[in-house]
């Protein structure tokens, strides 16, 4: 895999002092938000793209609250966000929004998916593995509630689960419970 990686840069935010580092690969360019001096056995949260929620506030997904979440707690864990440009699951906006409209209709998120010719989650990880290994980092606490990101990252040593709960609301309570029930997140 040809990846390049962009210089360090500083980003100050709401969240904390962080510097940031982008990793090409392909024509998608994922990024490391980190703290200056990261833990020995760094928090680390594998978040993947959501416009919508990170961006927009959606009240559809907890994606949103999740990276506020995690960029608070990397500030405060010396830790890092990986945040990898997978918007939709890896569908894409486009076809992310079409979903939307097939929910709208009443259709769950993996159903939805499945209409537009998707399996219910198009996401990858082996870049997260080649990402801290370019940090020298081995071994992670890792903030998720995906056994699927669990269980991608290879050659790295998950030494903790650390769970990340949002409160739900009316417009993604559903959403959470097919995340549960169906995809068999940590809830």
């Amino acid at each position: 895999m040809n990846i390049k990686i962009s210089e360090v840069a500083n980003l100050p935010s709401r969240f904390g002092n962080f510097k940031v580092k982008a990793f090409k690969e392909g024509n998608k360019e994922h990024l490391a938000i980190y703290t200056d001096n990261l833990d020995e056995v760094p928090m680390v949260r594998v978040h993947s793209e959501c416009l919508t929620g990170d961006a927009l506030g959606s009240l559809k997904c907890d994606c949103g609250d999740q990276l506020e979440y995690a960029l608070t707690l990397a500030s405060k864990m010396k830790g890092m966000v990986i945040y990898l440009r997978q918007e939709g699951r890896n569908i894409g906006l486009f076809n992310k929004i079409n979903a939307y409209a097939l929910q709208d209709r009443g259709y769950n998120t993996i159903e939805a998916n499945h209409q537009l010719g998707f399996r219910a989650d198009e996401r990858t990880y082996e870049i997260v593995t080649q990402i801290l290994h370019h940090f020298d980092i081995h071994r992670i606490k890792l903030l998720t509630n995906n056994p699927d990101k669990i269980n991608s990252i290879n050659d790295i040593e998950i030494v903790e689960r650390l769970p990340i709960i949002m409160k739900s609301n009316s417009y993604n309570e559903d959403y959470l419970n097919t995340k549960k029930e169906e995809m068999g997140h940590l809830l």
